[in-house]
């Protein structure tokens, strides 16, 4: 069994235990680090093409990689003892990612994971992982990602709607909700590409990246948490516009991308982004947006 898949394991049973919203939780102080070690080729390569970035020789690694080698790290923290949010239902809310110089594959990077603080959300608790990676010593990337641990809040109380059948809409409005719910307008942006994704999707990435979450792997998993078909990872959907956003490879040096709703599978999405291409979005054909985003590059 793989680290990954035993940090999953181990959520699934501690989670349980866990009570998000308790008084006086505090997070581990540790941090974990993964020996310095360059990127495998074949599993870079295979990265590259389930996110559609071009497959050069030689050229450095895609913005979001250093944060799917780091993710075990993530996880195993996540379902420690110590760690007071059950990893069961975390929900990725967004993500920040700086590079401060390109990685080549070749550079040995050392990734560090660090719980760095909770806040309180009007729709549970909200956790704050850092990610750092560095060359030689010399700190190269970095990443800031929000995971939502829904349960019951002051904002939230209120008469509850009568329990009744639910419909795959209702259901997957449900789960937007419970993702963050955000009501802000989002400023609508020309079209660039359509993509079609298939129902294997989240069992492809997860054997690329790892990340074998039961909601990405099949529909009858997925309704077990809510969700009336399998969903795609979220870090696939920021690095597939990243990949239709990126110019020369290298040239992205940050993104801020917030998830806003699931995308379910199979199903088809559209890419939108600003003539410059420094702010994208990837919506629906009813108009739903599950993802907005912004880089800047390098000039």
């Amino acid at each position: 069994m793989t680290g990954l898949s035993a940090s999953l394991v181990r959520g699934a049973v501690t989670s349980p235990f866990k009570h998000a919203g308790r008084p006086g939780a505090t997070l581990p102080t540790s941090r974990l680090t993964l020996p310095a070690a360059p990127a495998a080729p074949g599993a870079l390569a295979a990265y590259r093409r389930i996110c559609g970035f071009p497959e050069p020789e030689s050229g450095p690694l895609p913005l979001t990689y250093p944060h799917v080698l780091a993710f075990p790290l993530a996880m195993r923290l996540m379902t420690g003892r110590d760690f007071p949010l059950p990893v069961v239902g975390l929900v990725h809310t967004w993500i920040e990612i700086r590079s401060h110089r390109p990685v080549e594959p070749g550079e040995a990077l050392e990734p560090t994971v660090y719980a760095a603080e909770l806040t309180p959300h009007r729709r549970g608790t909200e956790v704050t992982m850092v990610t750092e990676a560095r060359v030689g010593g010399e700190l190269v990337w970095e990443s800031r990602s929000g995971y939502l641990s829904r349960h019951a809040t002051k904002a939230e109380a209120g008469p509850k709607a009568e329990a009744g059948p639910k419909g795959e809409e209702a259901q997957e409005a449900e789960a937007v909700a419970a993702a963050e719910g955000r009501t802000e307008t989002v400023p609508a942006l020309p079209a660039v590409a359509e993509w079609r994704l298939p129902g294997d999707l989240g069992r492809r990435y997860g054997a690329v990246s790892g990340d074998r979450n039961p909601i990405h792997l099949h529909p009858l998993t997925a309704r077990l948490f809510g969700f009336p078909r399998a969903i795609a990872h979220g870090m696939w959907t920021v690095a597939r516009c990243l990949a239709e956003a990126d110019g020369k490879p290298g040239e992205l040096r940050s993104v801020r991308a917030e998830f806003r709703a699931p995308v379910l599978l199979p199903g088809t999405v559209t890419y939108a982004a600003d003539p410059a291409g420094s702010t994208f979005a990837l919506r629906s054909g009813n108009g739903r947006v599950h993802l907005t985003g912004a880089v800047t590059r390098a000039f």
